[in-house]
């Protein structure tokens, strides 16, 4: 079978940001189907194409996966004008692929809200199967954000976002927010299927060698955070804690931030005013030498900006990555990934806006490295146990391929 796959936000394992669409093309090739990918430019993301753009695009084969990418390169730190831009160009380029490519089936997986479209006219215009994947509810995560608040636009995007939904044949959430988000707006429940992020157990090994940054002794407690300096990351309350265990003189508590965003540079004026010299920011790495980073860390950070979607509406990387790695994780607001967290006693869960809380939650880790330990052990059995990427992938595969009737 040939799937025709829309990522704007492809990698592979050599770039630093998300792969799920990178294992998923492989699982695909696994089952014994053909994959093409179309991308575009993502800034952290490595397509594995190097050669030189030929009328706006550049195609190769990649580790198996048919690429297309597009040459529209997208960054986190771009405004939300020149975002919307690229996003409409990728949407309109991919809607001449997905009426001119032989395919047996479409997926279009968010975000942007945008990776719908080549969906809707392939399934109106060529009678297609369409497979939506949403790992953000959009228009409401940017609204409660208030990132986006003119009511135009957001009538725009609910009706695209409506429009998407019913117009697939079968949808996909990451959470199970998500998957209540997209029922409520008419799809039935036999036609939406939940698979979150999954644990890549084969990085994350035990036997990968470890490393700690400049700055971070082998007896510091080293607490690491891994993603994108947003927004929606809320890396304040990372600051707020971290001054306050300065003025416990807990200089022995590391709080190490890998990455890139649109509000790092702030971050790190606030760090440099404060003189939080317990805050460190590390540029972003690729997956292998994450891999070796979390081998050297004590704990990871689950951190989002307090707003009530991201409750049971997220589903981020980062949680499966520390999990895999045998991190236990200090989350910082309820939902899923909370409930998760004490079911299984594999880290911390503090209320969102708690300095005090947060920094206590810290202390304790390093007063009790055994007990946090054990934390660890207990949050890779779970990653074995519920998110074997391989096993989650293999549902993904059933559930798009079924889309084939």
């Amino acid at each position: 079978m040939k799937v025709l796959y829309f990522h704007q936000h492809f990698s592979t394992p050599k770039g630093s940001t998300g792969i799920r669409s990178y294992e998923m093309a492989q699982r695909l090739i696994n089952h014994g189907h053909e994959v093409t990918m179309v991308c575009g430019s993502y800034g952290g993301g490595e397509t594995g194409l190097d050669q030189v753009f030929k009328n706006g695009r550049r195609e190769g084969v990649v580790d198996g996966i048919n690429i297309i990418e597009f040459d529209l390169a997208y960054s986190n730190k771009d405004g939300f004008a020149k975002r919307a831009m690229t996003f409409l160009k990728f949407a309109l380029k991919s809607i001449g692929i997905a009426l001119t490519h032989k395919y047996d089936v479409l997926f279009a997986t968010t975000t942007p809200l945008t990776a719908g479209i080549p969906g809707i006219f392939a399934r109106w215009l060529r009678f297609k199967p369409f497979v939506f994947e949403v790992r953000d509810l959009w228009p409401e995560l940017p609204k409660e954000m208030g990132v986006i608040k003119n009511p135009l636009v957001l009538a725009a995007m609910s009706a695209l976002e409506w429009c998407s939904y019913r117009s697939a044949h079968r949808c996909i959430g990451l959470s199970p927010g998500i998957v209540e988000g997209i029922t409520k707006r008419g799809v039935a429940t036999s036609k939406v299927e939940l698979v979150p992020n999954g644990c890549d157990l084969g990085i994350f090994a035990d036997d990968v060698p470890a490393w700690r940054p400049a700055g971070v002794s082998e007896d510091d407690l080293m607490a690491v955070f891994t993603g994108t300096h947003g927004i929606a990351n809320g890396l304040g309350a990372a600051l707020d804690a971290a001054a306050e265990l300065k003025k416990r003189n807990r200089n022995d508590i590391k709080l190490v931030l890998v990455g890139q965003g649109k509000l790092k540079e702030r971050l790190q004026q606030r760090v440099a005013k404060e003189l939080l010299d317990n805050v460190i920011f590390h540029p972003p790495v690729n997956k292998a030498k994450l891999a070796e980073l979390m081998r050297g860390a004590d704990i990871g950070m689950q951190l989002l900006a307090n707003i009530p979607a991201f409750y049971f509406g997220t589903s981020p990387n980062k949680f499966f990555d520390y999990i895999s790695a045998g991190l236990p994780v200090l989350n910082n607001y309820p939902g899923w990934l909370a409930g998760m967290i004490k079911e299984n006693s594999c880290g911390y869960s503090v209320e969102p806006d708690d300095p005090i809380a947060f920094a206590d939650a810290l202390e304790h880790a390093a007063a009790n490295r055994a007990q946090l330990r054990e934390m660890g052990k207990r949050a890779q059995q779970l990653a074995k146990r519920e998110f074997n990427r391989h096993d989650l992938a293999d549902k993904w595969v059933m559930w798009v391929t079924g889309a084939v009737k």
